[in-house]
């Protein structure tokens, strides 16, 4: 295995609580539905990256499931043109009622943070997806539109959550 690339933020692991100074915390939650039936749609839309998918990213059809240490480059929608954000999966969350995983950002990775995504069927059998990140600007760039970036990581979250659902 080649030397992984470093993360662009020092607290990995934040998104399980605590939120750094200099760092926005968000966090959307949404009912995705009721049963196994919907638990099992979602927990595939985690596992196959098509959340990502959904909300416009580019993500390799040869990628894995996350697992803890893998590496996956997400492409932005934005134009033709193919620039890779490396994230990097910190942790897998993985117990009967509940799945999913945290990414961190790499070196280069416009944003500076990590987001986790968690799938969650309560005893009622309700279902539930939680989308939680902790992230500030990490290039100059991003930095130039920090007023709208909240809005913007909103709007992904939602779509997120869209691709939870079955959508």
């Amino acid at each position: 295995m080649n030397a992984q690339r470093p993360f662009n933020y020092p607290h990995v692991g934040a998104t399980r609580g605590g939120t750094p100074a200099g760092f926005r915390h968000a966090h959307l939650t949404s009912r995705l539905g009721s049963g196994d039936v919907a638990f099992r749609t979602a927990v595939r839309a985690l596992e196959n990256w098509n959340m990502q998918r959904h909300a416009g990213f580019r993500v390799d059809s040869h990628t894995p499931a996350p697992r803890a240490g893998l590496e996956v480059r997400l492409d932005p929608p934005i134009g033709p043109a193919r620039w890779g954000s490396w994230c990097r999966v910190v942790y897998v969350v993985d117990e009967p009622d509940r799945r999913g995983f945290a990414y961190g950002t790499l070196e280069g990775h416009p944003i500076s943070g990590e987001e986790a995504f968690v799938v969650e069927r309560r005893p009622d059998g309700a279902v539930f997806g939680h989308i939680t990140a902790v992230s500030r600007p990490g290039r100059w760039f991003t930095r130039l539109g920090a007023p709208v970036l909240p809005l913007a990581q909103r709007w992904m979250m939602g779509r997120y959550l869209d691709a939870l659902a079955g959508g």
